[in-house]
């Protein structure tokens, strides 16, 4: 994490920290950060064409007609003394090669999970549990507001470490996002306590 002053306080020490927002191809990224950012977003959206077809797996909906091909990015003041900034993954495995450049310095990452294609959160879970030591929590979107399965379930059909936290989010809506973004940022706090023993934790 970065520290510099606020400028609208110059008293006030500002620490900046870097989350990746990852997931499935349609899952909701994009959506999730324009929702929260402070600044217009910075979308990385092309448009869907023929050349897709077969190698894409669309979105149940049928709704979805652009995709992110490097990145979406956004800022948000989380607290007064904390400013995030927020790296959305490409979905697509074609793009997968840019996760480690996003994820490079963050301070954690959250999987958004759609419990339709539960299949396309395997491998983002997988990399962050298997090729990642940065810390990250699930979160299951809430499409057209309502929760299809119990988190539980969810949970157990994803195989995920009981450590790891799993959370509700609805992507489109600014509070749950924040919410979730202060979710993340408590347990990754929480891995980094010191222990009486006067150690750092290393991250589960």
């Amino acid at each position: 994490m970065d520290s510099s002053s606020s400028p609208s306080d110059p008293g006030l020490l500002t620490i900046s920290a870097k989350i990746v927002i990852a997931g499935g191809f349609g899952v909701g990224k994009t959506t999730l950060v324009g929702s929260v950012s402070e600044v217009p977003p910075l979308n990385t959206e092309a448009w869907m064409t023929e050349a897709g077809e077969g190698v894409d797996d669309l979105p149940p909906d049928g709704a979805k007609t652009t995709t992110t091909v490097a990145m979406d990015f956004g800022r948000i003041s989380l607290y007064d003394d904390l400013m995030l900034y927020l790296f959305g993954t490409p979905g697509q495995a074609r793009f997968w090669f840019l996760w480690d450049d996003l994820s490079r310095g963050a301070l954690g990452a959250i999987v958004l999970v759609d419990t339709r294609r539960l299949d396309q959160s395997f491998a983002a879970i997988n990399y962050f549990e298997n090729d990642s030591d940065l810390p990250f929590i699930v979160a299951i979107n809430r499409f057209d507001g309502e929760l299809a399965h119990d988190v539980e379930e969810v949970r157990e059909a994803l195989a995920l470490n009981p450590d790891v936290p799993l959370v509700t989010c609805d992507a489109r809506d600014k509070a749950s996002v924040l919410e979730t973004l202060q979710e993340l940022v408590s347990y990754t706090l929480s891995l980094a306590e010191v222990s009486e023993g006067g150690r750092i934790r290393a991250h589960a």
